[in-house]
């Protein structure tokens, strides 16, 4: 059956082009420092803004695409990004590319092209979803974890070393796909037991062998330092709550985070906010196109912006959770929740960071912040829901056919009065 127009899901689709808007809005007032140094604004957006419209293309074209191929590009996709990420921990790598202290971009010549870690994050997401989807019986439990947990791991051990928050991004949508495809609670138990456990010893031997004795770490783990740092900004941060604030020390030890808390607070004031381009700390606030562009956004929108936003990013959670609760296709299902919840969950986590609530993370805004591997894998998303939803859609119309249709040809009987 071929579909049409109204076989579209008009709900992801407002859903997303709601974030475009307002990345386009946020982005053009953000980045004044970078239309400053470009003395123009085409120059300084014209890319980011062909981005988003490239990005609408991708998740109309996807939408398209049926869900069976989708779960096989989700293989492919994930062998190239871990060809990608491998290739990036090579010594002296010439596919390695920085940009903020972090080597994160696979680079070919002087041209950083692309976050491998992004494409693994959809790769792994749809491959874990494709494995989950073949678990039945609770014999078969032990397999299917080891399978998936083996994968996941090969998957983000090149990833540890250059990018820890998207290692626990990717760990917790894991183990609600775990959740959701019935593994037993003893599998994720121990292995959050585990992980916990590999965490606060890494925690403590960094922090009283190097952080304390200002040292900085050499190796693969060399970020580890910095880890822990922004661990103890927030310890420190926690127990000064009740203290007098002293604006030099702040500066001094978390200059991002004291810039972001001065932009949510002069926003607080009024609950919308100085109302978009009027933001002061978008001059003083390094890269506030980028990681705490939400606190930009709290700064120019208020309350009200801030509550929005996060309805939106729930939003398009509660119609995932929509959308699967009447499909049959188990893959399918696994696939769009997972997707939703990396999506939501990154988005909670930027939040969060912006206003102060946890560390340094480095976890763009979906789809808002700066950066063209985020907002083209995001669209892909957004396309790939958008694709379950329409077979969603597609079905229920043949449903509803095929049932009008036994109507039609059910012949009427009529009985006679009884004289």
């Amino acid at each position: 059956m071929k579909w049409n127009a109204q076989h579209i899901d008009k709900t992801f689709w407002v859903l997303f082009i709601i974030l475009v808007v307002v990345a386009f809005i946020a982005l053009l007032s953000a980045g004044s420092t970078l239309a400053y140094a470009e003395e123009s604004i085409l120059v300084a957006f014209g890319k980011q803004f062909a981005l988003l419209l490239l990005g609408i293309a991708i998740a109309w074209g996807i939408q398209m695409v049926p869900s069976v191929w989708i779960r096989l590009g989700g293989y492919f996709i994930l062998v190239v990004s871990i060809i990608c990420l491998y290739l990036m921990q090579l010594p002296h790598s010439p596919f390695a590319g920085g940009a903020n202290d972090a080597i994160r971009w696979f680079r070919i010549g002087s041209h950083n092209l692309f976050q491998p870690s992004e494409l693994a994050k959809l790769g792994l997401t749809i491959v874990i979803a494709d494995i989950l989807s073949h678990y039945q019986h609770k014999e078969d439990a032990g397999r299917y974890f080891w399978w998936t947990l083996g994968i996941t791991a090969f998957t983000c051990i090149p990833i540890l070393l250059g990018n820890l928050s998207t290692v626990i991004l990717i760990g917790v949508i894991v183990l609600m796909l775990w959740f959701i495809a019935r593994i037993p609670g003893k599998y994720i138990a121990a292995t959050i037991g585990v992980v916990l456990v590999v965490m606060a010893i890494g925690y403590t031997v960094v922090e009283f062998k190097y952080v304390k004795n200002n040292r900085e770490m050499d190796g693969p783990l060399e970020r580890a330092t910095v880890w822990v740092k922004r661990v103890d900004a927030v310890v420190r941060e926690a127990k000064n709550k009740n203290q007098t604030f002293n604006a030099q020390e702040a500066l001094r030890t978390s200059y991002q985070r004291s810039l972001a808390k001065a932009a949510i607070a002069r926003g607080g004031a009024s609950p919308i906010g100085v109302l978009p381009g009027h933001s002061q700390e978008r001059d003083y606030l390094p890269l506030a196109f980028m990681d705490y562009i939400f606190a930009i956004i709290v700064e120019e929108s208020g309350l009200i912006g801030a509550v929005f936003l996060i309805f939106i990013y729930l939003a398009i959670l509660f119609r995932a959770c929509l959308v699967c609760s009447k499909y049959a296709d188990v893959s399918a299902t696994l696939m769009v929740m997972g997707l939703a919840l990396m999506l939501t969950c990154q988005a909670l986590i930027s939040m969060a960071v912006s206003v102060g609530i946890g560390p340094v993370t480095g976890q763009p805004l979906p789809l808002i912040s700066k950066g063209g591997t985020s907002v083209l894998i995001t669209s892909v998303y957004f396309g790939i829901m958008m694709a379950v939803a329409r077979e969603q859609n597609q079905r229920l119309d043949r449903q509803h056919k095929t049932l009008q249709d036994s109507m039609e040809d059910t012949p009427v009987i009529q009985l006679e009065d009884d004289k």
